[in-house]
């Protein structure tokens, strides 16, 4: 008889090791071709693999748990339970310890993720809404501290809700201790960002490079005459771009990355990742370094840290955005989300147009139906303005004269265009180039607040058709829907930005009121008010989408004709089946006929938002304004 031997135990280091051999490839492929010809690529190479392990030996054990679930299940984040909430702190609960009382508040909603809008330490005064951070391992002291911050990821953790922060790459703020040794002339500070000492190569650069604020902060140099050095400042003139052609640059941002991650974050959200590489000639955005530097990035989270995923901030168009969620050689190993910017534009165009052959030819020409290990981010407004990125070409395609369709889309969202519903304003207004964005809040930009105004009920009505019309669409059209703060119960502009001298030349801050925690209890009060029917109305969007499994990422989004200009169209193929998803654009009935849906496969006439029958005596739809409709 032979004698039992017990199975050896798998230790941490097992572990780590494992998913080392995973990644190896992963990582090292890109940094070898990106620093291999650095004269400190010899000593970059241990320190990068020391750093890898002692984050991983500083992971907190229930993180580690997170991990190995995570691995198991790792379509977690594309999972149809999964939806989003985006706040800043002190707007929505005055500290990260006001954070844990909302959170019931966030789980009856069905809240799975929740993102705090910039919560580093940034530069004293302006700091472009937190984005020019002074020190990337501190809370800002006005919302807490990192023990707080640790408290509320715990806390969310415990519900089941991931939290996403920002960790903005392309630059710090230029109080942040690298900068002020680099100012105090130690060259290998300097070196850890882009400074000239004469005009020469910033002029020769500035030649292709596009002015991001031109209002505010134009041109892409600032001259600092203590140091006699030009700096290069792509965004405004305190916050200063890295030099990720340096490799110690990627092993201090690494590092960081990974202290984040084991104080609990599951999402980094890389802001301005576009801009991280830079080559005389070019717009210095989205090089194929970028995705280099990020494919490097993401293996070495999946190494020391894989339940944490990345989403990748660049607002761009969708050829350009696509390679963010890995395209080619990145395939499956960049980004796990990015924002779908284009959607959002086209929701708004088709809204103002009452016609969604743009939106329908945009949507089904330049985005694949599924993609590998990652997903969009879809939503109808963030913290920031909206952008019309109609390209000339789109625009053709459909009929349309891109610039006067561009400046229709400005002219209607500001309220300045005949019969516009909507009420907003306008964002870096460019005379030159005649680019115009727009701020405003979802429920003004639908018409809620001038239709609140008037008083006119009717109007009032159709303004909420169109907010809960657009939340359906982002809660199925594929990817994790993000619910931007108070957009639940239609809170409006707060024109009180102009009183404030901080915040008023940024007209953004026109988008970003204080939550209104009155207007809540209204809204449960008075389910027939508008805030009412706009709470009850986005809480059973999210509570139906997860109880949908057709709505998973993993499953393609196909981009439907249905020969009516009033109707937007797609459907979820799943295996089980599919999903077809139907939503009328105007304030006009509309009807798609039986056999249209009988060829997408939608062969129960049972809608699954309103879980009632649907479609006349001959099996045709009938779609009133602004209906959204998924039928399977």
């Amino acid at each position: 008889m032979s004698a039992h031997v017990s199975p050896a135990s798998v230790t941490d280091a097992d572990i780590f090791e494992m998913r080392y051999a995973r990644s190896r490839d992963d990582l090292w492929s890109m940094l070898d071709r990106l620093y291999g010809a650095h004269p400190g690529y010899d000593s970059f190479r241990p320190a990068l693999d020391a750093t890898l392990r002692r984050a991983w030996d500083d992971r907190p054990s229930d993180l580690k748990r997170l991990d190995l679930t995570r691995d198991l299940e790792p379509d977690w984040f594309q999972r149809p339970q999964m939806t989003g909430y985006v706040f800043y702190i002190d707007r929505f609960a005055g500290d990260l310890r006001g954070v844990i009382d909302k959170l019931d508040y966030l789980s009856g909603l069905g809240i799975t993720y929740v993102h705090f809008m910039p919560c580093l330490k940034p530069r004293p005064g302006d700091s472009d809404g937190g984005y020019s951070v002074m020190d990337y391992r501190a809370i800002n002291p006005a919302y807490g501290d990192m023990a707080d911050f640790e408290a509320v990821t715990a806390a969310c953790r415990a519900r089941g809700i991931s939290v996403c922060v920002d960790m903005v790459v392309n630059h710090t703020a230029k109080e942040h201790a690298w900068a002020q040794k680099a100012r105090a002339g130690d060259p290998v500070f300097r070196d850890y960002y882009l400074m000239y000492e004469d005009a020469r190569l910033p002029q020769a650069y500035e030649q292709s490079l596009i002015e991001i604020f031109p209002d505010t902060a134009p041109g892409s140099f600032t001259w600092y005459g203590d140091m006699q050095r030009w700096v290069w400042t792509t965004f405004n003139e305190h916050q200063w771009d890295l030099n990720w052609a340096n490799p110690q640059v990627f092993l201090e941002m690494l590092a960081t990355m990974l202290f984040l991650a084991n104080r609990g974050v599951d999402v980094l959200r890389l802001d301005a990742v576009a801009f991280m590489w830079k080559r005389m000639g070019t717009r210095c955005q989205s090089e194929p370094e970028v995705h280099m530097l990020l494919q490097a990035l993401r293996a070495a989270t999946r190494i020391a840290a894989p339940s944490v995923i990345h989403l990748e901030e660049a607002i761009v168009g969708p050829e350009e955005m696509l390679p963010y969620l890995g395209r080619g050689e990145h395939d499956g190993k960049e980004g796990n989300l990015a924002y779908h910017n284009s959607l959002m534009v086209q929701v708004w165009s088709a809204l103002a147009a009452r016609d969604t052959r743009l939106m329908t030819h945009v949507l089904a020409t330049h985005f694949p139906p599924v993609l590998t290990n990652a997903t969009y981010a879809t939503y109808l407004r963030c913290h920031d303005d909206i952008g019309w990125a109609v390209t000339d070409a789109d625009a053709a395609a459909v009929g349309l004269n891109g610039y006067l369709h561009r400046q229709f889309l400005a002219d209607f969202y500001e309220g300045v265009f005949p019969g516009s519903f909507a009420k907003g304003a306008l964002f870096q207004h460019n005379p030159e180039t005649g680019d115009k964005r727009n701020s405003g809040t979802t429920a003004a930009l639908a018409g809620l607040e001038r239709a609140s105004a008037s008083g006119q009920t009717q109007d009032i009505g159709l303004a909420v058709d169109r907010i809960l019309m657009g939340h359906a669409l982002i809660a199925s059209y594929g990817g994790i829907p993000l619910i931007y703060m108070g957009d639940e119960v239609a809170l409006l502009n707060d024109h009180g930005y102009r009183d404030r001298p901080e915040h008023a030349h940024d007209s953004r801050w026109l988008h970003r009121p204080k939550m209104d925690w009155d207007r809540v209890a209204l809204a449960r009060a008075a389910p027939e008010s508008a805030p009412g029917q706009v709470l009850a109305g986005i809480t059973t969007i999210l509570a139906r989408r997860a109880e949908t499994p057709e709505l998973h990422a993993g499953n393609a989004t196909e981009v439907l004709q249905t020969g009516n200009p009033a109707l937007f169209a797609f459907a979820r193929r799943a295996p089980t089946g599919s999903l077809v998803c139907l939503f009328n654009f105007t304030e006009t009935w509309q009807v798609i006929p039986a056999d249209w849906l009988q060829a997408q496969g939608a062969r129960q006439r049972v809608d699954v938002l309103s879980q009632s029958p649907v479609g006349d005596s001959h099996g045709a739809v009938p779609l009133p304004p602004y209906a959204r409709v998924w039928i399977r």
